[in-house]
Formats: structure tokens, C-alpha cells, sequence
């Protein structure tokens, strides 16, 4: 392939070692005003002008890459908001507003369209069937194409099938993709599927993804440790690590994450040592923390793999004792979280 038929996205992989991408989406959101239970896509419509501030403070924060504000954004998620006949129009909106942010940066900038899980369960457990899913997907993912988005970002799945289903939705969309796994239950996603796992999925996929990973989970330890797991099947696809910023607590009736820019920072070194080349946060990560994360990426000389002894004395222990590769469940989370700054 070459260079002039690349998207922007293989353009970038093929001349960087390592891409920052954003941080979280409802938590910048939240800070903003945005309600407990409301659709953050609406506000694509209604307050554009925060949409676009939420881009601006990732790429002024130095990112490489953001998401569109347009995670839940599909017609069965948008249902209960009574806007399901919106999913493409908002979808298209939130890529717009990041195509804005991105061409005025002056730098080269990817605007990837954010695409969630249906919030279904998909058959034979659940009503969602595997086509309805592509449909759902397809629909998406066209209006994130034509407003503007580079490449389109499938986040926080948990099933094969669903993670499938998006992936044949983006080839006849003709779209580029990425795609991210949430493992938050002992190293396992809420439907079993551990990071080899994930890696022998993309084998059976005809429309591979430019690069895959983790995203949000429990914290930055344990993601780091399913990185780790992705990195040790020698597989040739770059991978994304986009943890949280630490561990949410709840204070005064609002979530709060505990990762301070420093722990992001060592973090983000460690997930590059570990084997990922896509490197950003999650849940509870601010363009503070994204600042951090840049500057340690570029003043960081690469480490060996790290142990799992050091994730944990450098990030904080892990919620369980195993990987989810030798069938052990999920313990408790140890006290006494050991935190140490890069």
C-alpha cells in the first residue's frame, strides 16, 4: 500500500513510536455541567461550543488522537433518550466539531469517531442479534465518516460477537478501525475473554483493525498487566493502552478518580516499556494529567518489559491475583495502595 493510499491514522503508526491520545470524555463532560443520566451526544447540538472546548483540551494538552463525543451514540443507546432517529445526524455533528479542532491545531491531529457498545446483550444470552448489531454499527458509523472522523474507535466491549459485528459494520462503511476490549473482572471481560483471548478474535477477523487494546477496566495496574498479556503473544498489530486515572471513589454525590498527573505520567512510560504504541487515559484523565503523560513520553528512554512487581510499585496493586489466564477469580483490592510519581 502506499503512502498516498494510507489512511492518516497508518500514515502516523508508520512514523511514530508512540501516539498520545485523549483522555475521558464524560468526566471533562461532567466538570463542564453535563447531569448524571443525560446524553453527552445531545450536547453535540445543543452546546457545540463545549463539545469543541473538550477536543481543544486534549490536543492543547498534546494528543495525538481524540475521540468524538459520540460513545453512546447509537440508535439503541439513544432510545432511552427518545433520540434513536438521531444516531447518524449526531454522530456526524461530533465529528465535524473534532474535524474543526483538528485542521485549526496546526499540527497533524486524528479525529477518531468514538463508537460504544449497543448496551445490549447480544443472542444467545440476550434479543440483540448479530445482524441488527452490524446495522446498528453501520448506521453510526457512516455519519462519523461524513463528519469528517479519520478512523472509527469501537471502546469498552465485552463481547466477541458485538466486537465482530462493529468491525464488519466499519468495512462496509469502507472506514479504517480501531478497536478497544474493557477487562475489569480478573483480567477478563464481564463475558470471559482474556487478552490472549482478544488477540486470537483478530485473527478471525477479515477486516483488521489498525491497532486494538484496553481501555477503562478497574485501574491503570491491572490494565497495564492485560497490556502486558497482549504484548507477550508476539503479535505485530500496534496496541492501545488507555487506562484510568486511578481508582474512583465517591465524595459529595460525584465520581472522583484518585490518579494525580504524576501517577498518569509513570503510567504512560510503563505502557509504552510494556508494548503498547498508543498511549492514553480513560475515566478520571484531564488535560492536566494528558500534559503530564506528553512530557514524560518525550523525555522517556525505553526500559525493559516491566515486571508485574513493578506495575505495582509504581501504580498501586492489583484488583485480583490473576490475569484471568489460569482461572483464578477476583480478590479483594489490596489497602494500602503503594503510589510512587515518575
Amino acid at each position: 500500500m502506499s503512502a498516498d493510499s494510507q489512511s492518516p491514522l497508518q500514515r502516523m503508526l508508520a512514523k511514530r513510536d508512540w501516539i498520545l491520545a485523549d483522555g475521558a470524555t464524560g468526566t471533562n463532560l461532567f466538570n463542564m455541567g453535563l447531569s448524571s443520566g443525560d446524553a453527552p451526544e445531545l450536547w453535540n447540538d445543543t452546546a457545540p461550543d463545549k463539545i469543541k472546548a473538550l477536543y481543544k483540551g486534549s490536543v492543547d494538552a498534546g494528543s495525538d488522537l481524540f475521540l468524538t463525543n459520540s460513545f453512546g451514540g447509537n440508535r439503541s443507546r439513544l432510545k432511552l433518550h427518545g433520540a434513536e432517529a438521531r444516531a447518524a445526524e449526531l454522530s456526524r455533528i461530533s465529528a465535524q466539531i473534532g474535524r474543526e479542532v483538528a485542521d485549526a491545531s496546526g499540527r497533524e491531529v486524528i479525529v477518531a469517531g468514538s463508537v460504544g457498545p449497543t448496551g445490549e446483550i447480544m443472542e444467545p444470552m440476550g434479543p440483540l442479534s448479530y445482524a441488527v448489531a452490524v446495522e446498528i454499527f453501520h448506521e453510526q458509523a457512516e455519519g462519523l465518516k461524513a463528519g469528517g472522523a479519520d478512523v472509527a474507535w469501537v471502546e469498552t466491549i465485552s463481547f466477541g460477537d458485538e466486537y465482530r459485528a462493529a468491525a464488519e459494520a466499519f468495512a462496509l462503511a469502507d472506514m479504517p478501525w480501531v478497536g478497544t476490549m474493557s477487562f475489569d473482572t480478573a483480567g477478563r471481560t464481564m463475558m470471559g475473554i482474556t487478552a490472549p483471548d482478544m488477540v486470537k478474535l483478530l485473527d478471525k477477523i477479515p477486516n483488521k483493525p489498525l491497532a486494538f487494546g484496553a481501555n477503562c477496566g478497574v485501574g491503570a495496574s491491572d490494565l497495564l498487566r492485560t497490556i502486558l498479556g497482549f504484548s507477550a503473544t508476539g503479535t505485530q498489530t500496534p496496541i492501545v493502552a488507555k487506562g484510568n486515572a486511578g481508582i474512583p471513589k465517591y465524595h459529595d454525590g460525584h465520581i472522583h478518580y484518585d490518579g494525580t498527573p504524576e501517577l498518569m505520567a509513570h503510567y504512560a512510560t510503563l505502557a509504552r516499556d510494556c508494548g503498547a504504541t498508543i498511549i492514553g487515559g480513560c475515566c478520571g484523565t484531564t488535560p492536566e494529567h494528558l500534559r503530564a503523560m506528553r512530557t514524560a513520553l518525550e523525555t522517556h528512554v525505553s526500559q525493559d518489559r516491566p515486571s508485574l512487581q513493578d506495575i505495582e510499585s509504581a501504580l498501586g496493586g492489583f484488583s485480583s491475583g490473576s490475569d484471568g489466564t489460569d482461572g483464578t477469580g477476583p480478590t479483594r483490592l489490596r489497602q494500602n495502595r503503594r503510589r510512587r510519581s515518575s
